[in-house]
């Protein structure tokens, strides 16, 4: 379980927007769609509109998009 006093504070909940995105519920983080890790709002800056899901790199990001090519999903 994720020990949220090491983000200093609870996990936010977010609408993913082109370029944006609008904090629905206030929070210290979201967690990645595909790690699992927790992602600090300042620190994210990957994620999918059409799957409203964040992701902690790059790398997370490829393998959402590769795993919803394979599926026949928007991305």
């Amino acid at each position: 379980m994720l020990d949220t006093n090491t983000m200093n504070g609870p996990e936010a909940k977010l609408r993913y927007g082109d370029g944006d995105f609008d904090v629905l519920r206030p929070g210290a983080y979201v967690t990645c769609a595909v790690t699992g890790k927790p992602i600090p709002l300042e620190e994210l800056r990957y994620w999918s509109v059409s799957r409203q899901e964040p992701y902690a790199d790059a790398v997370a990001t490829a393998k959402a998009y590769a795993a919803a090519l394979e599926a026949g999903e928007k991305f």
